[in-house]
């Protein structure tokens, strides 16, 4: 786990039993961990600013710290340590960007007592909160901190294109070494606020093999649950306006193509769901008194560190959902399929995970027992893409705009089909043009034009004749309807259009009459003789 996950019971255990990592007491971790950031930030202050050099990422600084305390170091109860910090001055640049000034980071850490977190993850590691809520301090494996070294100009980069990101915002990276023992830890941003009742807390990774909470985790007051606990509990998804989907989805795809260059897989979001019901107020008031003060007044609050902030575009509601609110304290308005309002905060968490050698056997043998595309651990390529699509079709949904009205659709329909229809009566006159000047090029007489039009209803295999040039001409055209069919008042499939005699064409009229287009053939007096003469309605 990473980050927040983090939302989980702040109780620092049984009563009398204190938790352990790498055989070394929490509360000693804890005293060391404020202890060396007291240090090393204050000596950091001393440093003028410049910008940061490649060489920057790759410095370590070691202090030691005796219990008995030294010229420079306080005397402490606890066992002597030695304290390392990885790239102070990039890390410096860090806090900068996101607006965390020296004295207010001093302060969250080192002022009051840090608060231990249960761990919802099998990954042993311990949680610890600062006291106004703002930083998560997690222990790392060696592996871990190896590769956010590795990883730091890649995310220095990526943070000064673009502040706004679902990703972790890494504060420090740091080394406490104590009776030939090194426990990693990092500072991170706090996803989940524990002054903010998270009713439901979810990992999703896109994956369904065995993404289902213990019986163990579902006992604790605050689970963490995963993809199939969600698939089964908000089956219909989460509800967003336009506006604020996209910029969910935007943010989303951008973070997941970062983790994909570096080569990362197995990270997770993090979210958690606050439900605005008024019945529950009472009880959230009660929770609420157990919660140390937020944040100290006149602390400068941590930029970008909100969900809301995080995601691209303004944090402003949408469709209504929920009204401005500063009690809101960062969440992202949503709605439920029962049309629930609902107070969503997320974050990418668990991004130390490299495509490994161990990784590919891990993903190997699991792709021969199961169906490979259904586990965790996946080519980071194949992973965003599951990840992104399960985000984009499961889990997050855009509220459909209203559509429109009938009386719109007509106008439309009949402003195409008013184009539609003059581009056949366009193209019409334009055959009986090209036919016409073929039939002139050739040299045939009217004469013969009309007896090839008389005799064609004697010889079938004869293609009828076209109209005159001038007579193209005389189509008149109004068109004002919402459907276009035709109807052949003559029973025969083919209706000749045109037919002469002695070189006297036949009138052609096109007329509108309550919503029906007339095309119609009036025939000569040899035509009139000729049962077979016929005429071509159009009904529109």
């Amino acid at each position: 786990m990473s980050s927040a996950a983090e939302n989980g019971d702040a109780t620092p255990g049984k009563q009398n039993e204190e938790k352990t990592y790498k055989k070394t007491a929490s509360s000693a971790i804890k005293g060391a961990i404020q202890l060396g950031i007291g240090y090393t930030v204050g000596n950091l202050t001393s440093k003028p600013d410049r910008d940061v050099l490649m060489q920057d990422f790759y410095v370590v600084e070691s202090v030691f710290l005796p219990s008995e305390g030294s010229n420079l170091t306080p005397a402490h109860h606890y066992p002597d340590f030695r304290f390392k910090t990885y790239a102070p001055l990039a890390f410096r640049y860090f806090r900068e960007l996101f607006g965390i000034k020296p004295d207010d980071y001093l302060y969250s850490i080192c002022s009051e007592p840090l608060i231990e977190l249960s761990n919802p993850g099998a990954s042993g590691s311990l949680f610890f909160v600062t006291s106004d809520d703002e930083f998560i301090i997690k222990t790392v494996q060696h592996k871990e901190a190896e590769f956010l070294q590795k990883l730091l100009p890649g995310y220095y980069m990526n943070l000064n294109q673009n502040p706004r990101t679902l990703l972790p915002k890494f504060y420090g990276l740091y080394c406490m070494q104590s009776g030939g023992i090194n426990i990693r830890i990092v500072v991170m941003n706090n996803v989940l606020p524990r002054s903010m009742r998270m009713h439901f807390t979810y990992d999703l990774k896109g994956s369904t093999y065995k993404r289902r909470a213990s019986r163990k985790e579902r006992e604790k007051s605050n689970p963490t649950f995963k993809d199939l606990d969600f698939l089964q509990d908000m089956h219909e998804g989460l509800y967003f306006d336009t506006e604020t989907y996209n910029a969910l989805m935007k943010t989303l795809q951008r973070d997941c193509r970062v983790l994909e260059s570096f080569k990362i897989m197995d990270y997770s979001l993090l979210l958690g769901i606050h439900i605005l019901d008024h019945t529950l107020k009472e009880k959230e008031e009660e929770n609420s008194q157990n919660v140390p003060d937020a944040k100290r007044s006149g602390m400068q609050k941590v930029l970008y560190s909100t969900a809301m902030e995080s995601i691209q575009g303004p944090g402003k509601s949408g469709d209504g959902i929920i009204t401005e609110n500063p009690d809101t304290m960062g969440g992202i308005p949503a709605k439920s399929h029962k049309g629930e309002k609902l107070l969503l905060f997320m974050g990418i968490i668990d991004i130390l995970q490299s495509y490994r050698l161990m990784k590919k056997l891990e993903h190997s043998w699991k792709a021969l027992v199961y169906d490979g595309d259904t586990v965790s651990v996946h080519r980071p390529s194949f992973y965003a893409d599951r990840f992104l699509k399960f985000m984009n079709s499961r889990v997050f949904k855009k509220i459909q705009a209203l559509k429109a009205s009938p009386s719109k659709k007509r106008c439309n329909s009949i402003a195409a089909l008013k184009a539609t229809s003059q581009e056949i009566v366009s193209s019409i006159s334009q055959e009986w043009k090209d036919e016409k000047r073929d039939l002139l090029t050739e040299g045939q007489s009217f004469s013969s034009l009309d007896e090839e039009a008389l005799g064609s209803r004697h010889r079938p295999d004869l293609v009828p004749s076209t109209p005159s040039l001038f007579e193209a001409a005389s189509l008149a055209t109004t068109i004002s309807s919402s459907s276009l069919y035709v109807d052949e008042h003559c029973p025969h499939d083919r209706t000749a259009l045109y037919s002469n005699s002695k070189g006297l064409p036949s009138s052609s009229t096109f007329t509108l009459e309550e919503g029906t287009i007339y095309l119609t053939s009036e025939p000569n007096a040899l035509e009139m003789q000729d049962d077979n003469a016929s005429v071509l309605d159009v009904y529109l």
